[in-house]
């Protein structure tokens, strides 16, 4: 086992040097750059203060040798500065958003397991019921329905027609004044909408991909035995059945952990909560560089960090990986 624990990290470092190289071309091979855009609307500014702003952020270098510069600071953990006015730190700006994403995507992420393993065990367990025939047509909306539209709906409907919930921002005006249990109570009511639409499409497809698992567990000859020797059929599907059409999931949640930052950046900008999402959209749009980088970095990270979780589960369960 710890052999293959070591063989699946080194394996990570070319992979993450890979990613990260090309994250790097593409995001300097996109039209424009950060001094065309903060000198195009002043009439005052030069030429000659363009080049000294390429000479002061670096980019009068050639690719390869801003990204040996950019590679070097990272090695010591140093994300480099914003190309934004304040100039402040990448990992600064970081830190301020990543507790707001990660949270919010958790609670969605938590949602999902807890209402699609249900729907898919029982969904598989009756086909072709009118339980089964109504996931699968709530499964076809939760791939057809935008989020953004999806959003805009629930927005209209619980924030404006019925005034239950808040429309946007992560808290109240005056939150601070508020006692402990309001504080609470505040934050649950500005999360529930986006961590609905957060939880929606990945609750369709998780749901379909559980019912595909233990339709074709409870298939196999080991469950035909299990009920012949004349166990409870709760305890055939419970204990045995979901138990082996759970090792897939393993995957799919190793792939979902990249979309904390990716998939945040519709609903945090509609909800206009200060997240990572909210964070990378207005970087890409002044072209930051650095904070682009420094994003990409944690989703680089994030997802080498799920792959390799979900390899090392695989090996716990299975052990024809750890000893091949």
């Amino acid at each position: 086992m710890l052999r293959y624990l070591i063989n699946r990290i080194l394996l990570l470092i070319p992979m993450f040097l890979g990613i990260t190289l090309v994250s790097f071309v593409v995001i300097h091979l996109a039209p424009g750059s950060p001094t065309d855009l903060q000198t195009m609307m002043n009439p005052k500014a030069s030429l000659e203060a363009q080049k000294r702003l390429r000479e002061l952020y670096g980019l009068d270098k050639p690719l390869h040798l801003q990204y040996v510069d950019w590679l070097s600071r990272l090695a010591r953990l140093d994300l480099g500065r914003s190309f934004s006015p304040d100039g402040r730190p990448v990992w600064d700006k970081i830190r301020e958003r990543l507790p707001v994403t990660i949270t919010i995507n958790l609670l969605a992420m938590l949602l999902i397991l807890a209402i699609a393993i249900p729907i898919g065990v029982i969904a598989a367990t009756h086909p072709h019921s009118w339980f089964d025939r109504g996931t699968t047509l709530f499964v076809f909306l939760g791939f057809a329905m935008p989020s953004f539209w999806l959003a805009l709906l629930l927005m209209m409907f619980f924030g404006v027609y019925l005034d239950w919930l808040p429309l946007s921002g992560l808290t109240s005006l005056f939150y601070e004044r508020f006692t402990f249990w309001e504080k609470i109570r505040d934050l649950a009511e500005h999360l529930t909408l986006p961590v609905l639409v957060s939880a929606f499409g990945g609750l369709a497809g998780m749901s379909r991909y559980m019912r595909g698992n233990m339709l074709e567990v409870i298939r196999q000859d080991y469950i035909t035995t299990a009920r012949a020797k004349g166990l409870a059929e709760r305890t055939v599907i419970f204990k045995h059945a979901m138990r082996n059409a759970l090792m897939p999931v393993v995957t799919i949640l190793g792939l979902s952990v990249p979309g904390l930052i990716g998939g945040s950046v519709i609903f945090e900008s509609i909800f206009a909560i200060p997240g990572m999402g909210q964070l990378f959209y207005g970087a890409v749009m002044s072209r930051d560089y650095p904070l682009v980088m420094g994003e990409l970095v944690i989703g680089a990270v994030l997802t080498l960090f799920g792959n390799l979780l979900a390899d090392i589960s695989y090996a716990l369960v299975d052990p024809r990986l750890r000893v091949g």
